[in-house]
């Protein structure tokens, strides 16, 4: 092959390293009359060595090892004789393969390459990020994981359970910790706070760790199950890497942080920073900015679960298809959840969250979408339970026990006055509760 083929932006599929290469995947639609292989490869230049015109230092031995290459381009639906009159727009899958050395394991770098200027392009979305068995030797991914996780809280096979802390912010550390003890004596195996409550001056994360830790203790003595509370260290950096440090050293078990806010990169950085020795929880503000639109920005299960899993969360909180977010296609959620699951090379698995309006009706569902290697996070319906928080979160091990049992939940709840209580207030369903 010559020098000059080698250091195009094209390359058949298999003229390629798999080894060497990140392979993004995207969906694009362009006008009828636009080249789109000049499109592609404008890309696959733009996102590597190039601009939009050749400089002298853009060498060919430079573009043979740094060069990106547009390695498929199939139109959906797949033309083969003439375009009808009426399409306007044609709708591609592409692939671009890009050497892993121009970023290496730096995800802000990794993103910055696959959907960096061109996420301003138009009708471009990221969908698919195929990484090397190679490339993935250079994370470290979860901690923990799903067996470390178990391990640690001594659950083996059931789904554990997770309390929001409700209301979301505007309380004192004290009123906190009575509700975090409320619903971990009921049967939550761990707390965290709302995405929303960070280092706020009326509940600091100081004074918040040293009063929900002793509700922790206690409550563990008291149910004879280790619990956990994960603290939101969520800040901009560097005060989130201090944060992390302090909680840490006044006890802390667990902690949090909005990944997607802080970056997918300081989300690395904590997994990675060895004094940081408790698991880590993920939480998804903000991807619906960079998923919702059909047609640009990057899929969601990459946003939700791949990436973070490879920068090493061990519990992802992400939306459930049932509650308050009916509108998140089920084949996304489920998409998303495999992403956190299924094997991928050394990254271990990380434990799935589905949350938002989740009910004790929920759990059944929750457990056959996804099996049990999942956290079922659940707030107003263990806090506004109508006999209160204890009995929410009880409800909620009954229902899960009900459901590991193959037991109609209505059944079990005949002889369990708390599922009973919960099946009752909840059957309306979260949005038709919420607009009452």
């Amino acid at each position: 092959m010559s020098e000059e083929v080698e250091a195009l932006p094209l390359a058949l599929p298999e003229g390629i390293d798999p080894e060497k290469y990140v392979i993004a995947t995207y969906y694009a639609a362009i006008p009828r009359d636009w080249p789109v292989d000049k499109i592609a490869m404008a890309v696959a230049v733009e996102q590597s060595t190039g601009t939009w015109i050749r400089v002298p230092g853009e060498t060919i031995e430079l573009r043979k090892k740094h060069i990106a290459k547009v390695i498929a381009i199939n139109e959906v639906p797949d033309f083969e004789y003439e375009v009808p009159a009426d399409v306007k727009l044609r709708r591609y899958v592409v692939q671009i393969a890009y050497p892993y050395e121009n970023f290496m394991n730096e995800i802000s770098m990794l993103l910055t390459t696959v959907i960096g200027n061109i996420s301003m392009a138009g009708r471009l979305k990221l969908v698919e990020l195929t990484f090397p068995k190679s490339y993935l030797k250079m994370f470290s991914g979860p901690k923990f994981g799903v067996q470390g996780l178990r391990e640690y809280l001594k659950v083996e096979k059931r789904p554990l359970l997770n309390n929001m802390i409700k209301p979301c912010t505007g309380y004192p550390p004290e009123v906190g910790a009575k509700l975090a003890y409320e619903a971990l004596v009921g049967g939550a195996d761990f707390v965290k706070d709302d995405e929303l409550l960070a280092n706020a001056p009326f509940n600091t994360v100081e004074d918040r760790i040293v009063k929900y830790m002793e509700v922790v203790d206690r409550a563990a003595q008291e149910t004879g199950e280790k619990k956990m509370y994960t603290i939101n260290v969520t800040a901009d950096a560097p005060k989130i890497f201090e944060f992390a440090e302090k909680v840490i050293e006044l006890g802390a078990n667990a902690i949090m942080v909005n990944h997607l806010v802080t970056g997918v990169g300081v989300l690395k950085a904590l997994a990675e920073d060895p004094s940081i020795k408790v698991p880590i929880l993920g939480h998804m503000d903000f991807a619906g900015a960079i998923y919702e639109d059909p047609e640009s920005g990057m899929s969601s299960h990459l946003t939700l679960a791949k990436l973070p899993r490879l920068a090493g969360a061990d519990i992802l909180v992400y939306p459930a298809p049932y509650g308050k977010q009916p509108f998140f296609l089920r084949e996304k959620y489920l998409k998303a959840g495999r992403a956190m699951l299924f094997p991928m090379h050394n990254i271990k698995p990380t434990l799935p969250m589905p949350s938002g309006g989740i009910t004790q009706l929920h759990v059944p569902q929750l457990i056959a979408d996804l099996g049990t290697d999942i956290a079922i996070g659940a707030g107003g319906a263990i806090h506004a339970h109508p006999m209160g928080p204890k009995a929410g979160a009880k409800a909620f091990r009954q229902a899960i026990e009900a459901a590991m049992n193959k037991i109609p939940l209505e059944q079990y709840a005949e002889q369990h006055p708390e599922l009973k209580a919960a099946i009752e207030a909840w059957k309306a369903g979260p949005v038709s509760l919420l607009l009452e």
